[in-house]
């Protein structure tokens, strides 16, 4: 069998060349693309030009400054006093001058000494005093059976327990839980012991009416005292008594 081409010229033998080639080709086109950056174009920004006589004024705020009070003026000064001089040889008017010798004993008034009070000493000035609270009092009320103590101090103990057993074993305790009430109750109560060592001015205040009541029932049956003295007299004195209980 003939054959019809040159085998020399035969294209098959470079196929793989070609093939090659053109995947080289196609990597590098694909790597460029790739790599390829794109900017976009900036649009145009539209500036304004603002001038200056253009702007609309502002409003001006105008303030006032404070008016101060202002001192007036000093007054002018005064001008010295003129003084004349006189010579000696003038003679000066001099108004003569009564003196008690030239008074006639007619129109001389004596008076009488006997009319006159002497002022009184501090001593014997004694300022009144209306009450003392007891805390403040010189010499406290005298409860009874308290004489026997000479302090002040033991006087005053002696009383408080005094006053607190006689009302502990006279108030009516069960009217608290007549009356519905539970936990602690307080009662205050305050009177007076007067000049003559008698209870008086009782006032009380309590939760209850009732209870105000009672308390004051009790105080009223305290026996009578020796009066409290305020610098060696005997005054009002002031007492002040809160009473509390327990209602189960």
């Amino acid at each position: 069998m003939q054959i019809k081409k040159n085998p020399k010229k035969d294209l098959r033998r470079w196929s793989l060349i070609f093939f090659q080639l053109g995947l080289v080709l196609v990597l590098l086109i694909s790597w460029r693309a790739i790599e390829r950056k794109t900017y976009e174009k900036e649009e145009e920004r539209e500036v304004e030009v603002v001038k200056f006589t253009d702007l609309e004024p502002e409003d001006v705020v105008v303030t006032e400054t404070p008016k101060t009070n202002t001192p007036p003026p000093p007054p002018p000064p005064k001008a010295p006093e003129v003084i004349q001089v006189v010579e000696d040889d003038e003679e000066i008017e001099e108004d003569e001058v009564e003196t008690v010798e030239d008074i006639p004993e007619e129109k001389v008034e004596v008076a009488d000494i006997s009319e006159i009070e002497s002022a009184p000493d501090e001593g014997e000035i004694e300022e009144e005093i209306e009450s003392v609270p007891f805390q403040a009092i010189q010499d406290v009320p005298v409860f009874p059976g308290c004489e026997k103590y000479d302090s002040d101090d033991k006087k005053r103990k002696c009383m408080n327990d005094g006053i607190q057993r006689f009302v502990n074993r006279r108030f009516n305790t069960e009217l608290a839980a007549d009356l519905g009430l539970s936990g602690v109750t307080r009662i205050n109560v305050q009177f007076t012991v007067d000049e003559n060592g008698e209870i008086t001015d009782i006032m009380a205040r309590a939760t209850e009416s009732a209870l105000e009541e009672e308390a004051k029932r009790v105080v009223q049956m305290l026996p009578s005292m020796e009066p409290g003295k305020q610098r060696g007299k005997a005054v009002k004195v002031i007492y002040q008594l809160p009473i509390a209980f327990q209602v189960n």
